[in-house]
């Protein structure tokens, strides 16, 4: 039986732009702000909590044409009046005072992006509708971005860990490689202290009600992206009756075991490249030759040369075959994104360098490619999420690597060696707290939709229809391709959504756009 903490960890490698263990449960019963007595929340970097964080006053102040605000949140909410840490958030206040119902939180999703670079994309997507009835409330979540920040050292141990191509084809490799976890989560702890133990998903989700509450609403009206959706839906399983319209876009199923959840991703990844062979095939300047089979093996023939000897990229590090395929992948979010991934196998072709290859791979590590400076912390704290999120099983044996390679290959012939080149969570040496490994209470609450896309590499169209049923929720499908569909798809995603969000319309499940 494949190791859960292994191939989640598998899956939100893969997901990490914008990408269940059975523990004891440890929940902790959120304070009601009416039993609290009123103080102010401190404001310095790690303050003492001044009792009730809820009782705390939202000071918004002008960030350009948005406006921004800091508040407090727990570090441990199993300790809710102890040490508190930062939480930024960033609005764009409704463009009507007569028709606006409240706040719409979002999140972009990873885990680990940012939701406060991300308020300024929403915001000019969105539809019209949406943006006069609702403030639109973006965060970075505990741990991610300018909130309170998971570090795990210089840019040079963050390049060690992610970087380097490591051998896995022995127990000696395995075991260098839980090695490799261990130090790499001293280095996290030393640079974050506690912060880096307290930033799984269920925390997260009680600094949503947090917010909410602060802002005044009575109901929590929230739409969220990928790992998003399984931030929200662990949000209704915590606080169903706080639960208002929920749109969960791009659906990570999270209950699903963890060997069915890399097998659907890897899948997703491979028939996102075949689909981009195909494109490929019909343009008069495709890199590769050949019918869709024989350009699928020259890619992997490139993958495995990279291995080797890693291609010439003219900076510090070389292209070898972990950042090609992140290379690949982070241009298959998007079909408007397939013409860098052609140009970028031209160059590997014709030229035998890789300077384009190289650029895309820095692009989903948020890293300067010419300087080596990581411009967020998204690459190591989605390692700290989904690690505590994984919970600890066993440890594996190379036998269980061995099973787990043979069923990622089945999955995906191009990036299956990939999803199965590496030691997961074995090592780390936190959990969460709360591990939800059940929705049924998500499932009491009203008004959730799920937005499934046909063709998403990233969240398998599969999820969406397995999440929705758990929830008992609407599905609203988008026929098309790439990672998720509200703000990139078609005016019908925008209406339906928009429908949903500001009038209490919910689409017809089953609804296509």
């Amino acid at each position: 039986m494949v190791s859960t903490s292994r191939s989640v960890l598998a899956v939100i490698a893969a997901s990490a732009l914008v990408l269940a263990a059975c523990t004891p449960d440890k929940e902790q019963v959120t304070p009601d702000p009416a039993d609290s007595p009123t103080s102010s929340a401190s404001t310095s970097e790690t303050p003492q909590a001044d009792g009730d964080v809820y009782s705390q006053q939202i000071e918004w102040e002008t960030c350009g044409w948005l406006e921004c605000a800091t508040i407090q949140v727990p570090v441990d909410w199993a300790d809710p009046e102890g040490d508190t840490m930062d939480l930024e958030i960033n609005r764009l206040v409704a463009a009507s005072t007569t028709n606006r119902i409240g706040s719409l939180l979002i999140n972009p999703g990873g885990p680990g992006g940012s939701g406060l670079d991300f308020t300024e994309y929403f915001v000019t997507s969105a539809g019209d509708d949406l943006l006069s009835a609702y403030d639109v409330i973006g965060f970075d979540p505990r741990g991610v971005g300018q909130s309170t920040p998971v570090m795990c050292g210089s840019d040079s141990v963050i390049d060690d860990y992610y970087l380097p191509d490591y051998p896995l084809e022995s127990q000696e490799d395995l075991d260098a490689g839980v090695a490799r976890n261990e130090v790499f989560a001293q280095e996290c702890f030393d640079a974050s202290g506690p912060v880096v133990e307290n930033v799984d998903t269920a925390s997260a989700a009680r600094d949503m009600d947090l917010i909410r509450a602060l802002v005044g609403d009575e109901k929590l009206q929230y739409i969220g992206f990928s790992y998003g959706t399984q931030l929200g839906a662990t949000y209704a399983e915590l606080f169903p009756e706080n639960v208002g319209r929920l749109v969960l876009d791009g659906a990570v199923d999270f209950l699903l075991p963890g060997d069915e959840q890399s097998i659907g991703q890897a899948e997703g990844f491979e028939q996102a490249l075949t689909n981009f062979l195909v494109w490929c095939d019909g343009q008069q300047d495709c890199a590769l030759e050949g019918d869709v089979e024989q350009k699928r093996q020259q890619i992997s023939d490139l993958m495995a040369d990279a291995l080797a000897d890693p291609f010439y990229t003219g900076e510090a590090w070389d292209l070898n075959g972990n950042l090609m395929v992140y290379g690949i992948v982070v241009t298959l979010y998007d079909e408007a994104s397939w013409t860098l991934l052609n140009s970028a196998l031209a160059e590997l072709v014709e030229a035998g360098t890789a300077g384009i290859m190289y650029q895309l791979a820095n692009f989903y590590l948020d890293r300067d490619g010419a300087t080596g400076e990581y411009s967020a912390n998204s690459t190591w704290v989605f390692t700290a999420i989904g690690c505590l999120d994984a919970g600890q099983d066993d440890a594996w044996t190379f036998d269980d690597v061995e099973d787990f390679r043979a069923l990622m290959n089945e999955a995906s012939p191009t990036f299956g060696w990939w999803f199965a080149n590496s030691a997961g969570c074995d090592g780390w040496p936190w959990e969460a707290d709360t591990i939800v490994t059940s929705l049924d209470n998500a499932a009491s609450a009203p008004q959730m939709l799920v937005i499934g896309t046909t063709n998403d590499p990233a969240t398998p169209y599969a999820w969406a229809e397995s999440l929705s049923e758990r929830l008992g929720a609407s599905l609203l499908t988008y026929d098309g391709e790439g990672h998720t569909a509200y703000g990139r798809s078609n005016q019908c995603i925008i209406d339906n959504v928009d429908g949903f969000l500001v009038d209490g319309q919910m689409p017809d499940s089953g609804t296509q756009c």
